[in-house]
């Protein structure tokens, strides 16, 4: 008999990136009082990766629970907190799934933005009721009252329901720990906002005596508990030691023992005795497992529809590093060391594909998108592994009449006016097409782009010269569409270094005119390693290790002090966009260096003439 759990209520917290999902979070965790007195707790607290915390941003979706209420009114509220970068959209899809409703986060100041066009266009499809928290009204010139506004006619072009249109409104601010139903209301916490989440979140309607049934959501990887499934239960309980049926996605089925239940409360995991339907909760015991798959009764088993899992829209190749250096710097080295960590990556990034090609130490490996592939790459550096990685490619469609088709994303621009008329120029050189444009106040203009995803690939920097970094540039995968032709790649050719030695400031001295310098004095680098970028179009083999010549001259000029210029430093990303299809970027714990694919310069030369 189903029935209403009122002592639960399940909820997500939805957003652009850096909207102010995890400070909030943080907030309501405080406001319930789910930190021990005197307890040391670091600002996005879980945030817990350290690449989160360096960049911040959520890259995977996470769990955790609060109560709210005294005696027999306290209830148990699961939040989940989900990313808002575009890359990681997949996890957002999945776990709309698992709540009742969402909290809608959107900037007072920018209003909403392309990935809030996203995750509320998943959330409405599902038939959940947003609650719109209005967020940072404490940020000097926002305009709560006008974001209201264009979150409604986002509701509306979206095709939003009658209900779904009537939606709960609360103005917070997550930094300063307070939310209020008015803005002439007076701060004080956040328990305004928890109070409207019981009040307007539907609990969990449930069969709590029916088979058990959970459809897994998101999923771990523990080297000592091995699979863990996270999701929810939608009937029946689950406990330690019940024999429970595995329904994979290939159609086999796997019969296994529940090892463990766990459940979260702040940030803690724990284990508890028994979930029951309506709860969201881990289970552990599986040999094998894949999101979207269902865990159910042995005898009675009800199998729910596959989640779908998106598609890869970008792939770069994955090798082992062949350079002189190799096994200098790092711990894994091989190509089998390799192949393993990738494979143990399939195991819980399940919007990952690895594929191997015609050579065995080069693995074609597939992600959402740029960032999505890059954290990859930044994990496994600091996990000790030593990689080479090639330029980003789009990855290609054939349509049923036999077009080639290409992956299409909504860009939005936020830059000043003066700036505005290079942008345009320069993204219509990359097949993108205006949609909209407008100004937002202050000077600075908004202006939305229709592109082609390979137009984007290198242009971010090429985006930040532009606008004297002052741009912000946003953009979300939309769809496929019609192939627009071949593209012009970087303008400018490189600085090759011509033999292995190391640089000193003399040779670099001379060489800084013919254009910018990746390296400084002092650092040893091999025949093939790309040191410079030319300004010119063509590829400019020198010698950074120049070595100044000695004699028993003494003049003015020639003890005349050499300066240098500092040298650029590039970050992992903007290394990848700036190589061309010929160059890898080769990935160390202790360097990021660009080089040529084929590092002799004469064989270079031949497969150069060979291909043209």
């Amino acid at each position: 008999m189903s029935a209403p759990r009122t002592d639960v209520r399940n909820i997500a917290i939805i957003a652009h990136v850096d909207h102010g999902k995890t400070t909030l979070v943080d907030g309501l965790l405080k406001q319930a009082g789910a930190f021990r007195r005197g307890e040391v707790v670091n600002e996005c607290a879980l945030d817990s990766n350290p690449l989160e915390r360096e960049r911040g941003i959520t890259i995977l979706s996470k769990n955790t629970a609060i109560t709210w209420g005294q005696g027999t009114r306290a209830t148990r509220i699961n939040i989940v907190d989900t990313p808002g970068h575009a890359d990681f959209g997949g996890e957002v899809e999945r776990v709309l799934r698992m709540v009742d409703s969402v909290l809608l986060l959107v900037d007072a100041f920018e209003g909403p933005m392309p990935q809030t066009r996203f995750v509320t266009k998943k959330a409405l499809a599902l038939g959940l009721k947003p609650i719109l928290v209005v967020n940072k009204i404490d940020r000097p010139g926002c305009d709560p009252t006008g974001t209201v506004d264009e979150v409604f006619d986002l509701f509306v072009h979206l095709g939003a329901n009658d209900a779904q249109l009537d939606f709960p409104i609360i103005y917070a601010s997550g930094r300063q720990g307070y939310a209020i139903h008015e803005l002439s209301d007076e701060p004080h916490d956040l328990a305004p906002l928890l109070d409207l989440i019981l009040e307007k979140v539907e609990p969990p309607v449930v069969d709590l005596d029916a088979p058990l049934c959970m459809q897994v959501a998101t999923l771990d990887y523990d080297d000592y508990l091995g699979y863990v499934a996270i999701g929810r239960i939608s009937a029946g309980k689950v406990k330690m030691g019940d024999r429970v049926l595995c329904a994979h996605r290939d159609g086999k089925r796997e019969e296994f023992r529940v090892q463990k239940v766990l459940a979260s409360q702040g940030l803690r995991r724990f284990e508890i005795a028994e979930g029951s339907a309506g709860d969201i909760v881990a289970v552990t015991g599986m040999s094998e497992l894949n999101v979207g798959e269902t865990l159910t009764d042995i005898v009675q088993p009800t199998i729910l529809p596959l989640l779908t899992i998106d598609e890869p829209t970008l792939s770069m190749q994955f090798i082992a590093n062949d350079g002189p250096f190799a096994g200098q710097e790092g711990k894994y080295v091989t190509t089998r060391n390799l192949r393993e960590r990738l494979e143990k990556e399939l195991k819980s990034n399940v919007a990952l594909r690895v594929e191997d090609t015609a050579l065995p130490n080069i693995f074609k490996v597939s992600g959402r998108g740029e960032l999505h592939l890059t954290v990859l790459i930044e994990t496994m550096r600091r996990e000790g592994f030593e990689l080479c990685v090639s330029q980003p490619e789009v990855i290609f469609k054939t349509a049923e009449s036999g077009e080639k088709l290409e992956p299409y994303e909504d860009v939005l621009i936020d830059v000043e006016q003066s700036y505005a008329g290079a942008v345009i120029e320069k993204l219509g050189s990359r097949g993108a097409r205006m949609t909209d444009m407008a100004p937002t106040g202050d000077g600075r203009t908004r202006i939305e782009f229709l592109c082609p995803s390979r137009g984007l690939i290198g242009y971010r920097n090429e985006f930040l010269t532009d606008t004297r970094g002052t741009g912000v540039l946003n953009h979300n995968f939309r769809d496929y569409g019609a192939y627009v032709g071949p593209m012009k790649g970087r303008a400018q050719g490189v600085l090759i270094a011509q033999d292995p030695g190391e640089t000193n400031t003399y040779g670099l001295f001379y060489l800084q005119e013919r254009g910018a310098l990746f390296l400084g004095p002092q650092i040893n680098v091999y025949g093939g390693q790309i040191v410079g970028l030319h300004s010119r179009e063509n590829d400019l083999i020198v010698n950074p290790s120049k070595a100044k010549q000695l004699n028993n001259i003494r003049t003015h000029a020639a003890d005349e002090k050499l300066f240098l210029t500092p040298p650029l430093s590039l970050t992992l990303e903007q290394a990848i966009e700036l190589i061309n299809d010929d160059e890898l970027v080769e990935v160390t714990p202790k360097a990021i260096r660009l080089r040529k694919r084929v590092l002799d310069h004469n064989a270079r030369k031949r497969s150069e003439k060979e291909t043209s």
